[in-house]
Protein backbone atom coordinates (compact mmCIF):
# COMPACT_ATOMS: atom_id res chain seq x y z
CA UNK A 1 0.00 0.00 0.00
CA UNK A 2 1.07 3.55 -0.73
CA UNK A 3 0.08 7.01 0.46
CA UNK A 4 -0.39 9.90 -1.97
CA UNK A 5 -0.63 13.01 0.22
CA UNK A 6 -1.33 16.49 -1.08
CA UNK A 7 -0.23 19.46 1.00
CA UNK A 8 -2.48 22.47 1.49
CA UNK A 9 -4.73 24.36 3.86
CA UNK A 10 -8.34 23.27 4.50
CA UNK A 11 -11.42 25.29 3.66
CA UNK A 12 -12.84 27.22 0.71
CA UNK A 13 -10.84 30.33 1.64
CA UNK A 14 -7.62 28.59 0.61
CA UNK A 15 -8.90 26.26 -2.10
CA UNK A 16 -7.32 28.03 -5.11
CA UNK A 17 -4.20 29.31 -3.33
CA UNK A 18 -0.80 28.56 -4.86
CA UNK A 19 0.05 26.79 -1.59
CA UNK A 20 -2.78 24.32 -2.29
CA UNK A 21 -1.62 22.88 -5.59
CA UNK A 22 -0.81 19.63 -3.76
CA UNK A 23 -4.48 19.28 -2.80
CA UNK A 24 -5.47 20.02 -6.40
CA UNK A 25 -3.18 17.30 -7.75
CA UNK A 26 -4.44 14.64 -5.33
CA UNK A 27 -8.06 15.56 -6.08
CA UNK A 28 -7.36 15.14 -9.80
CA UNK A 29 -5.73 11.76 -9.17
CA UNK A 30 -8.75 10.62 -7.12
CA UNK A 31 -11.14 11.62 -9.91
CA UNK A 32 -9.11 9.89 -12.60
CA UNK A 33 -8.74 6.72 -10.52
CA UNK A 34 -12.46 6.69 -9.63
CA UNK A 35 -11.52 6.53 -5.99
CA UNK A 36 -13.96 5.73 -3.22
CA UNK A 37 -15.75 8.75 -1.73
CA UNK A 38 -13.75 11.10 0.45
CA UNK A 39 -14.33 10.75 4.19
CA UNK A 40 -12.88 12.12 7.41
CA UNK A 41 -10.01 9.91 8.56
CA UNK A 42 -6.49 10.43 9.95
CA UNK A 43 -7.20 14.14 10.52
CA UNK A 44 -7.62 14.32 6.76
CA UNK A 45 -9.98 14.00 3.88
CA UNK A 46 -9.09 10.47 2.81
CA UNK A 47 -10.12 8.01 0.13
CA UNK A 48 -8.77 4.81 -1.38
CA UNK A 49 -8.15 3.75 -4.97
CA UNK A 50 -6.25 1.16 -6.96
CA UNK A 51 -3.54 2.90 -8.97
CA UNK A 52 -0.96 1.06 -11.02
CA UNK A 53 -2.17 -2.19 -9.55
CA UNK A 54 -1.48 -1.01 -6.01
CA UNK A 55 -3.83 0.05 -3.25
CA UNK A 56 -3.34 3.76 -2.56
CA UNK A 57 -4.59 5.92 0.29
CA UNK A 58 -5.11 9.49 -0.92
CA UNK A 59 -4.85 12.13 1.78
CA UNK A 60 -5.55 15.84 2.09
CA UNK A 61 -4.55 16.71 5.68
CA UNK A 62 -7.00 19.05 7.40
CA UNK A 63 -4.50 20.08 10.07
CA UNK A 64 -3.34 23.19 8.17
CA UNK A 65 -0.06 23.20 6.30
CA UNK A 66 2.24 23.61 9.30
CA UNK A 67 0.90 20.42 10.92
CA UNK A 68 0.61 18.24 7.81
CA UNK A 69 2.93 15.63 9.27
CA UNK A 70 0.53 14.81 12.10
CA UNK A 71 -2.02 13.50 9.62
CA UNK A 72 0.43 11.77 7.30
CA UNK A 73 2.25 10.17 10.22
CA UNK A 74 -0.98 8.88 11.73
CA UNK A 75 -1.98 7.16 8.48
CA UNK A 76 1.53 5.78 7.91
CA UNK A 77 1.65 4.25 11.39
CA UNK A 78 -1.83 2.76 11.08
CA UNK A 79 -1.02 0.95 7.82
CA UNK A 80 2.69 0.42 8.63
CA UNK A 81 3.75 2.19 5.42
CA UNK A 82 7.43 2.96 4.93
CA UNK A 83 8.47 6.50 3.97
CA UNK A 84 9.62 5.39 0.48
CA UNK A 85 6.00 4.41 -0.23
CA UNK A 86 4.72 7.86 0.73
CA UNK A 87 4.48 10.41 -2.08
CA UNK A 88 3.89 14.03 -1.09
CA UNK A 89 2.62 16.52 -3.70
CA UNK A 90 3.49 20.12 -2.85
CA UNK A 91 4.08 23.60 -4.20
CA UNK A 92 7.70 24.49 -4.97
CA UNK A 93 8.90 28.11 -5.04
CA UNK A 94 12.31 27.11 -6.43
CA UNK A 95 10.88 25.71 -9.68
CA UNK A 96 9.41 27.84 -12.47
CA UNK A 97 5.63 27.72 -12.87
CA UNK A 98 4.33 24.57 -14.62
CA UNK A 99 7.55 22.62 -14.04
CA UNK A 100 7.75 19.44 -11.97
CA UNK A 101 10.51 17.44 -10.31
CA UNK A 102 10.37 14.21 -8.31
CA UNK A 103 12.94 13.57 -5.62
CA UNK A 104 13.54 11.25 -2.69
CA UNK A 105 14.49 12.97 0.53
CA UNK A 106 16.42 16.23 0.49
CA UNK A 107 15.95 19.54 2.25
CA UNK A 108 12.67 21.25 3.04
CA UNK A 109 13.64 24.65 1.59
CA UNK A 110 11.60 26.49 4.20
CA UNK A 111 8.39 24.66 3.31
CA UNK A 112 6.50 24.20 6.57
CA UNK A 113 4.41 21.31 5.27
CA UNK A 114 7.54 19.37 4.35
CA UNK A 115 9.21 20.29 7.64
CA UNK A 116 6.23 18.90 9.56
CA UNK A 117 6.14 15.75 7.42
CA UNK A 118 9.85 15.12 7.90
CA UNK A 119 9.46 15.54 11.67
CA UNK A 120 6.68 12.92 11.65
CA UNK A 121 8.01 10.21 9.32
CA UNK A 122 11.67 10.98 8.64
CA UNK A 123 13.20 12.40 5.49
CA UNK A 124 13.19 9.47 3.08
CA UNK A 125 9.79 10.00 1.50
CA UNK A 126 9.18 10.93 -2.13
CA UNK A 127 8.27 14.48 -3.11
CA UNK A 128 6.47 15.61 -6.24
CA UNK A 129 7.61 19.22 -6.43
CA UNK A 130 5.14 21.31 -8.40
CA UNK A 131 6.66 24.61 -9.51
CA UNK A 132 4.78 27.81 -8.75
CA UNK A 133 7.68 30.23 -9.26
CA UNK A 134 9.06 32.78 -6.81
CA UNK A 135 7.79 36.33 -6.31
CA UNK A 136 11.38 37.57 -6.40
CA UNK A 137 11.53 38.93 -2.87
CA UNK A 138 11.62 36.79 0.25
CA UNK A 139 9.36 39.29 2.03
CA UNK A 140 6.65 38.64 -0.58
CA UNK A 141 6.64 34.83 -0.28
CA UNK A 142 3.93 34.56 2.39
CA UNK A 143 1.29 36.63 0.58
CA UNK A 144 2.31 35.08 -2.75
CA UNK A 145 1.68 31.46 -1.71
CA UNK A 146 -1.53 32.38 0.13
CA UNK A 147 -2.99 34.17 -2.88
CA UNK A 148 -5.04 32.44 -5.54
CA UNK A 149 -3.55 31.50 -8.87
CA UNK A 150 -4.17 34.24 -11.40
CA UNK A 151 -6.50 33.71 -14.36
CA UNK A 152 -3.53 33.45 -16.72
CA UNK A 153 -2.05 30.67 -14.56
CA UNK A 154 -5.17 28.50 -14.46
CA UNK A 155 -4.52 26.64 -17.77
CA UNK A 156 -1.11 25.34 -16.72
CA UNK A 157 -2.34 24.52 -13.20
CA UNK A 158 -5.15 22.41 -14.62
CA UNK A 159 -2.83 20.76 -17.14
CA UNK A 160 -0.18 19.96 -14.53
CA UNK A 161 -2.76 18.35 -12.25
CA UNK A 162 -4.20 16.42 -15.20
CA UNK A 163 -0.73 15.21 -16.15
CA UNK A 164 -0.13 14.00 -12.59
CA UNK A 165 -3.45 12.16 -12.61
CA UNK A 166 -2.92 10.58 -16.03
CA UNK A 167 0.50 9.25 -15.08
CA UNK A 168 0.06 8.47 -11.38
CA UNK A 169 0.22 4.72 -12.10
CA UNK A 170 3.96 5.11 -12.72
CA UNK A 171 4.52 6.21 -9.13
CA UNK A 172 3.19 2.95 -7.69
CA UNK A 173 6.11 0.81 -8.99
CA UNK A 174 8.57 3.60 -8.09
CA UNK A 175 9.08 4.66 -11.70
CA UNK A 176 9.60 8.25 -10.64
CA UNK A 177 11.77 9.03 -13.67
CA UNK A 178 9.08 7.74 -16.01
CA UNK A 179 6.41 9.75 -14.22
CA UNK A 180 8.43 12.95 -14.37
CA UNK A 181 9.26 12.57 -18.04
CA UNK A 182 5.67 11.76 -19.01
CA UNK A 183 4.45 14.84 -17.18
CA UNK A 184 7.07 16.98 -18.89
CA UNK A 185 6.13 15.65 -22.33
CA UNK A 186 2.47 16.38 -21.64
CA UNK A 187 3.24 19.92 -20.51
CA UNK A 188 5.40 20.55 -23.57
CA UNK A 189 2.64 19.26 -25.84
CA UNK A 190 0.22 21.64 -24.15
CA UNK A 191 2.49 24.57 -24.92
CA UNK A 192 3.91 25.20 -21.46
CA UNK A 193 7.52 25.54 -22.55
CA UNK A 194 10.62 23.45 -23.02
CA UNK A 195 11.72 21.44 -20.00
CA UNK A 196 14.72 19.41 -18.93
CA UNK A 197 14.60 15.65 -19.09
CA UNK A 198 15.37 13.71 -15.93
CA UNK A 199 18.61 12.51 -17.52
CA UNK A 200 19.90 16.07 -17.72
CA UNK A 201 21.62 17.23 -14.58
CA UNK A 202 19.11 19.26 -12.58
CA UNK A 203 20.34 22.09 -10.41
CA UNK A 204 18.10 21.34 -7.45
Amino acid sequence: MLIFAGLGNPGSRYARNRHNIGFMAVEAIARAARAAPWRARFQSHACEATIGGEKVLLLMPQTFMNESGRAIGEAARFFKIEPADIIVFHDELDLPPAKLRVKLGGGNAGHNGLRSTTAAIGNEYRRVRMGIGHPGDKALVHPYVLNDFGKAEEPWVEDLCTACADNAALLAPHDDAGFQNKVHLFMEARGHGAVKRLGEKATD
